[in-house]
């Protein structure tokens, strides 16, 4: 027969150390968990009354030997969370998850202000644009390249889930700065099938003997179908036949070298013009044709202002444009809804160019039942608008997003959303956002939740004036994004 004392529940090591300490406990302190009463359940995995022995205290394990006085001086926790959420669970920093050290914190800092590593907007098929300027990367003494390396895939983690595309500019490279061979087919192994899965091309500007050695070393090594993604790009105008480059922040020195290549090439063409060859061909795209003052057709829907198609489609619903409605409408289907990555995947580019001309043509639209054909019109019409929905002048509010409390985010969006905005501005930013809760409600079965969607369109509905978006700036305009599709019902009032 087994003694009363057996029975008797047993001081966790916690409570054990604390009456080590003061001599005695207190007799109101009643806290106790289920592990002090193990006698009908022995021997768990985690029974913290097997660290006791039966005829005394134990020695205490060294781990907590170091107990702070304020832990042992603090009220036990019952095991839930605190009402104020954001203090346990700590407010988010930009590189807190990147960094392993307060130096390395420092360092990555360094990089997203130099803009070594930018995260710009999308293309015109949907898909992000991530460029990295080697003229803006550190030199190696300065930073390790590994230190570099799990920056770039901490950066890449949180777009590689959707189709996105690499722009590297290879001038400026230099020994300084140049890491070695060995360290690329490192950097090579180390992207595995969740980084190279999505990347849907990989523009090398400006490529010299280096990288084009590097790329026969490294060729018997690399996939055939990664080797496919991969672009030589010799100048900008080369560049700008794949991607618009008004939003794409090229570094200077970049901008200076592609001029003195064009100069030299031009030279080079007008000898071989001489000579009786063929000059080259020259053309003007849309945008080229904005600039130079003509006036887009009544019809068209990208690249113009709001007020341009309201003026234009007298028949026009609440503000709502044509296009949008229309892409909207469609998506709303359940089929549609609850298509797995919608809005992650890009689409066909020869498709949505068509769509794109169809509509500003005024053209009845088809989307070839293809819900990614709408998702991207979508967003392409979000991004080609010649002031994004938030506005220039909200822009610089919306980067103080993260600075703010939480009853200060509450309050400032409203007054920004319902006073500030624009009319048909908030009319359509409503009419987006609670389509959007619609999309995250089905979450379960599409994969986008409200922070997935907040970095899908955050970047399509606020960008500064120059267009170009920094890194540094893409991580509040996501959380703003993300605090408006979890509390729209309260924002969106009227």
């Amino acid at each position: 027969m087994e003694s009363e004392s057996e029975h008797q529940p047993k001081l966790s090591p916690v409570r054990a150390f604390r009456l080590l300490h003061s001599g005695n406990m207190d007799p109101d302190e009643n806290y106790t968990s289920l592990s002090e009463y193990h006698d009908y359940e022995p021997c768990l995995e985690f029974d913290d009354s097997e660290l006791v022995q039966n005829t005394g205290l134990a020695p205490l394990p060294p781990e907590l030997l170091d107990i702070a006085d304020d832990f042992i001086d603090e009220t036990p926790s019952d095991g839930t969370i605190e009402e104020n959420f954001e203090k346990e669970l700590g407010s988010p920093k930009v590189y807190a998850e990147i960094a392993t050290t307060s130096q390395e914190y420092d360092y990555f800092a360094e990089l997203a202000r130099n803009g070594a590593i930018d995260v710009v907007g999308d293309d015109e098929v949907g898909r992000r644009i991530i460029v990295i300027s080697a003229c803006k990367l550190p030199s190696s003494k300065d930073l390790h390249p590994d230190k570099l390396l799990r920056y770039l895939m901490c950066t890449l983690d949180k777009y590689v889930e959707q189709d996105y595309s690499v722009v590297y500019f290879h001038h400026g490279l230099t020994s300084q700065n140049k890491p070695p061979l060995s360290w690329l087919w490192k950097a090579y192994r180390a992207f595995d099938r969740k980084y190279k899965k999505n990347l849907k091309a990989l523009y090398l500007v400006h490529p010299t003997n280096f990288i084009r050695i590097v790329w026969q070393m490294l060729r018997p090594a690399i996939s055939v179908k990664f080797g496919r993604k991969m672009m030589y790009v010799n100048s900008l105008h080369e560049l700008q036949q794949h991607l618009g480059l008004e939003k794409i922040p090229i570094p200077e020195q970049v901008l200076e070298y592609d001029k003195m290549l064009e100069s030299k090439n031009s030279r080079g063409g007008r000898r071989k013009e001489k000579d009786g060859g063929a000059p080259a061909r020259q053309g003007h795209s849309s945008s080229d044709a904005r600039k130079y003052g003509l006036s887009p057709p009544a019809t068209q829907q990208f690249g113009v202002s709001l007020q341009f198609i309201k003026e234009n489609n007298p028949d026009m619903i609440d503000s709502i444009p044509p296009i949008v409605r229309q892409c909207v409408e469609f998506l709303s289907q359940p089929d549609a809804l609850e298509t797995e990555g919608i809005f992650r995947r890009s689409a066909n580019v020869t498709v949505i160019k068509e769509l794109l001309r169809a509509c500003n043509r005024g053209e009845p639209l088809t989307f070839q039942n293809d819900p990614h054909n709408a998702a991207v019109l979508l967003k392409t019409f979000l991004r080609d608008l010649e002031e994004p929905l938030m506005t220039f002048e909200l822009y610089d509010e919306i980067l103080k997003f993260q600075t703010w409390s939480h009853q200060e985010k509450s309050r400032q969006v409203k007054f920004m959303i319902r006073e500030m905005l624009p009319l048909d501005n908030y009319k359509l930013l409503k009419y987006i956002i609670q389509f959007l809760w619609k999309v995250q409600d089905r979450s379960c079965l599409n994969k986008m939740t409200s922070n997935n969607l907040a970095v899908v369109f955050g970047p399509n509905l606020a960008w500064p004036p120059n267009g170009q978006m920094s890194l540094h700036s893409i991580a509040p305009i996501n959380a703003f994004t993300d605090f408006v599709l979890e509390n729209q019902e309260s924002i969106f009032i009227i």
